[in-house]
């Protein structure tokens, strides 16, 4: 396991160079000119030029993409244009706030989808069957920005029981404050990755309780619990666990319309304001840290599927 562990971290090292290709080159191909964006549009082309001699933004492309990637290394990732201040204390603080807000969705959505795929396929064609399904279906097509427009006028409008935006309240720093901000976002962010797992996990579930260790664990008058949760639900999980990987990496970078729409300080958000505002050291930021930590889930995934499944053997 360990040195499977290795290799997977040794291969994901051309993955995050590529990464920085190309996010590097998409900001390249950004319309726009950082030096007349901070310098304004009353900017004379003297100090223009003199500005992007100091950005290194006159030399070829390679050579900016070698020096931006030594900066990277070395902890700088640039000076935010919109906000006069370092890129990279910023996005991380934000991007903490979306981990909280990612980190509840997907507890909901396993908490809530596993156990629904689960029920409806020990119980194939029952009418809670058929009910999860119809649920899973409107899981699938409910756009999440309608959804959360819809929370916000019920809960925070109507019924006022929830606050819908921000982060905390002004004047409150407490735990309890900012799981109340949370609830209707990571709810809106939840519906969709629940459909999906619940789906999955259904099927998964319904091809392994048709296995002939299964059909032997019944026959020999075993307990259905002890037969789902002991027997059947490990080798069921596998594909559910890359589902939720999947759905993490999605929900880290995915969540700009419900973090627009509750005006969430997360990084989507920021990622928002700064395409708008032409901030692309922000920009080029907040992407890079986004696809690295989905590579990184995705390790994390690959190695989960040992401890789930003894049968798989990592030798390469």
């Amino acid at each position: 396991m360990t040195r499977y562990i290795l290799q997977r971290i040794l291969s994901l090292l051309p993955v995050l160079v590529g990464v920085t290709l190309l996010v590097f080159l998409v900001m390249q191909l950004a319309p726009g000119d950082p030096a007349q964006i901070m310098l304004g549009p009353k900017a004379t082309e003297t100090s223009l030029t003199q500005l992007r001699h100091e950005l290194g933004l006159d030399q070829p492309l390679h050579i900016q993409y070698s020096r931006w990637v030594t900066r990277v290394l070395q902890g700088d990732w640039g000076r935010s244009i919109q906000l006069k201040r370092e890129v990279l204390p910023f996005i991380l603080e934000r991007f903490r706030n979306s981990a909280y807000l990612m980190a509840l969705a997907v507890l909901l959505a396993c908490v809530v989808g596993i156990p629904a795929g689960i029920l409806s396929a020990v119980r194939q064609y029952s009418v809670g069957d058929r009910l999860a399904m119809i649920l899973v279906l409107m899981g699938f097509s409910v756009p999440v920005f309608w959804l959360g427009i819809i929370l916000q006028i019920v809960f925070g409008l109507k019924l006022g029981i929830l606050p819908v935006s921000g982060l905390q309240s002004a004047g409150q720093t407490g735990a309890a404050d900012l799981l109340l901000h949370l609830v209707l976002p990571a709810l809106t962010l939840a519906t969709g990755a629940t459909a999906i797992i619940a789906r999955m996990t259904r099927s998964s579930m319904l091809e392994v309780i048709r296995q002939d260790y299964i059909r032997t664990a019944w026959a020999k008058g075993l307990a259905e619990r002890l037969v789902i949760n002991r027997h059947a639900l490990k080798n069921a999980l596998i594909p559910v666990i890359t589902i939720v990987g999947l759905q993490v990496g999605y929900l880290l970078g995915g969540d700009i319309l419900v973090e627009t729409v509750f005006s969430y300080p997360g990084i989507g958000l920021a990622m928002v304001n700064g395409i708008l505002a032409r901030d692309f050291p922000l920009v080029q930021g907040a992407i890079l840290l986004v696809a690295s930590s989905y590579v990184l889930i995705n390790l994390a995934v690959d190695v989960a599927y040992a401890y789930l499944d003894p049968r798989i053997h990592y030798e390469q």
